[in-house]
């Protein structure tokens, strides 16, 4: 779908990464189409999957989880059993707000949002008694300089 995008594609695309609230009347005139033609596009996107979903982007510090850490993990273990209960504990953490796996020296790298240390320990506590791992580090974000869910469009 990518390589079929034109520029109002990508302004409706971008418009909506800024705001997905926008009515279908709004983001007509913001990208300069009908407001039937916007519709469809939309519609076109939708079902071809490249907009999955919409969602309200919380602030972390008013919700409750100011604390980030990227957590680095290695594992010695690299069968799919394994592989299948590491992603199964993932993906029941609420506070791994995203978890990669790497190329190079890790295996694995997560985002996790917490409330503070004690929280920070308490995720770390239920992570390894969910699944094995070989080495578990993590290093804190002082300041987040950029943090954005929008692609470049």
């Amino acid at each position: 779908m990518q390589s079929n995008f034109d520029d109002f594609d990508r302004r409706i695309l971008a418009e909506l990464q800024k705001d997905a609230t926008l009515t279908a009347d709004q983001l007509s005139e913001r990208v300069g189409l009908s407001r039937n033609a916007c519709w469809r596009r939309m519609k076109i996107l939708e079902d071809a999957g490249v907009i999955r979903k919409r969602v309200a982007l919380l602030d972390p510090v008013k919700a409750g989880c100011p604390l980030t850490a990227i957590v680095n993990i290695r594992t010695n273990q690299h069968d799919s059993d394994w592989m299948t209960r590491f992603q199964a504990a993932v993906r029941s953490m609420p506070e791994i707000t995203g978890a990669y796996r790497m190329t190079g020296d890790l295996d694995y790298v997560l985002r996790v949002r917490v409330a503070d240390m004690a929280g920070y320990d308490a995720f770390y506590k239920c992570l390894i008694g969910k699944v094995a791992v070989s080495d578990i580090s993590a290093s804190f974000v002082m300041e987040e300089i950029k943090d954005s869910t929008a692609l470049p469009i």
